[in-house]
């Protein structure tokens, strides 16, 4: 389209010279009428301006006119020169061929023949390889533009089959042929008991109250309710399967009457949607169902299951902690009852109560006779010294001494000594008091038994954990799914994400095997 008009251009300028040669050939010819006067240099200029030459030509004619050695004054200049020599400074040959021009036998230079008024030159080739270039220039941009249109059609065709055909059927689907589906939403929190009188001390009281006490219980109750074991018991309490095989519900989110408990948990698993939030504690649950009775059916019945896993969790624990405590305090009051056992058969095979105050009492008669004998020593000492004691008297006082020293030895035998098959006081005062020692031992025993059984209960009060609704489920009155408009938008984005990613996949193969 840019070749046409430098070729009509050339052309006025091929047919620009002819003029100087018609006035050369003229004076000739003796019938032609006298010629006008030559224009001046300034009008040939001005006509040459007139021309409307683009720089380029002017720049060619400044070389020409270099090469042929003419001096001029402008571009202008050099274009009327090289005219006037009879040279065209437009055309390519002219400054290879023409640099030295041969003349002919009359001296003058051959310049092209005249031709008729009304009539056209010749094309050049190069004209003719201008416009056949053109013409294969212009077949190319039509051939691309025909390419482009063919590329644009089939991407058009390729984007509505794979694209806005597969997204107007899901569309169609959503809003003509799904069941709308049901869905309640409740939350749900594991707490832990505050007992009366708390430790304040410790790690183990650090996080008493907060979500991370809970955490793990938390966790193992969601764990449950996303199980198999949840959704076969649900299944049989409250008939999961048959529900959502009924045949009102259409043929793709309804469930086969004979299908396999791997594929009812996997309807399961997008119906039942249950989440943990660490940080405020809460386990969020969303069940969907054909009917809004039936979601909200089993939704309290999720929540009865929760509930019972929690008390489960917990129950072991209080459970092995009472135990222990328990079989000790028992262990510790059967000792007790028989070291009492072993203190009272001891009493009555010795027939003493208290030993300690059965040997007190012996060592008081004995030191009470070592007095007695003392004052009898002093009173026959006082007898014989004088000059003629009664021996009478002495013999008496004698008497009574070898009595309190006889009863003496006697009640030392008994403390220290053999005096039967019972074995001495001292024996038997030890074994009593060994007896009563190890009673009073398993009596703090005990004590400590009953203190240590009182702690677990209270620590099993402590880890009891109980389950609280936040947020309860309600019936609901409207449809909460298919989100038709939401969904259909979600399906573009993947079926054109996809279509994307394998184009780029195709193109990027299709290059490497080019390479």
């Amino acid at each position: 389209m840019t070749i046409k008009p430098r070729v009509q251009k050339f052309r006025i300028r091929r047919d620009a010279p002819a003029a100087p040669q018609a006035e050369a050939v003229q004076p000739a010819a003796a019938d032609e009428p006298a010629p006008t006067p030559t224009p001046t240099m300034q009008d040939q200029l001005d006509a040459i301006a007139q021309e409307g030459l683009t720089a380029r030509q002017l720049r060619m004619a400044r070389r020409v006119a270099q090469k042929r050695g003419l001096i001029v004054g402008s571009d202008y200049d050099a274009v009327r020169q090289l005219r006037l020599a009879g040279i065209d400074p437009f055309q390519r040959q002219s400054v290879l061929e023409l640099v030295h021009p041969k003349p002919d036998g009359a001296g003058r230079v051959q310049l092209p023949d005249t031709i008729a008024k009304g009539s056209t030159l010749p094309e050049s080739k190069a004209i003719q390889r201008a416009n056949k270039n053109a013409s294969e220039i212009i077949k190319i941009q039509r051939d691309i533009a025909r390419r482009r249109r063919l590329k644009l059609a089939m991407l058009t065709v390729r984007l509505a089959v794979f694209i806005c055909l597969p997204t107007i059927l899901l569309g169609w689907y959503y809003y003509n042929i799904a069941t709308p589906m049901y869905a309640t939403n409740s939350e749900i929190v594991i707490q832990q008991a505050q007992p009366a009188q708390a430790s304040a001390s410790g790690l183990s009281n650090l996080f008493q109250g907060t979500s991370i006490a809970t955490q793990q219980d938390s966790i193992a109750v969601q764990s449950y309710l996303a199980s198999r074991e949840a959704m076969l018991r649900l299944d049989i309490d409250h008939g999961f399967k048959a529900h959502f095989s009924d045949p009102a519900i259409d043929l793709i989110q309804r469930l086969s009457p004979d299908a396999s408990n791997e594929e009812a948990f996997k309807l399961y698993k997008r119906h039942v949607i249950i989440s943990y939030d660490p940080t405020e504690g809460l386990i969020r649950m969303e069940v969907i169902a054909a009917t809004p009775e039936k979601a909200y059916e089993f939704s309290q019945a999720l929540i009865g299951y929760a509930e019972e896993q929690v008390d489960q969790l917990t129950r072991r624990l209080r459970g092995d902690q009472m135990q222990g405590a328990r079989e000790s305090y028992e262990a510790a009051e059967r000792r007790r009852a028989e070291a009492l056992a072993a203190w009272l058969a001891i009493q009555q095979e010795v027939q003493q109560i208290d030993p300690v105050s059965e040997a007190a009492s012996r060592l008081g008669q004995i030191s009470t006779l070592e007095g007695e004998r003392q004052r009898l020593e002093l009173v026959l000492q006082s007898r014989l010294n004088v000059d003629r004691p009664s021996q009478v008297q002495v013999q008496a006082l004698r008497d009574q001494i070898a009595n309190i020293n006889a009863l003496i030895v006697e009640l030392r035998t008994e403390l220290i000594g053999k005096t039967n098959d019972q074995g001495s006081l001292a024996a038997r005062n030890t074994e009593l008091l060994t007896a009563e020692e190890n009673y009073t031992f398993q009596t703090v025993m005990v004590q400590q038994a009953l203190t240590q059984m009182e702690t677990a209960r209270i620590e099993a009060n402590r880890q009891v954990r109980y389950l609280s609704e936040s947020v309860r489920p309600v019936l609901p009155d409207q449809a909460t799914y298919p989100r038709a408009f939401e969904n259909t938008i979600l399906a573009f984005l993947i079926f054109s994400g996809i279509y994307l990613m394998i184009s780029l996949t195709a193109s990027i193969l299709r290059e490497q095997v080019s390479s």
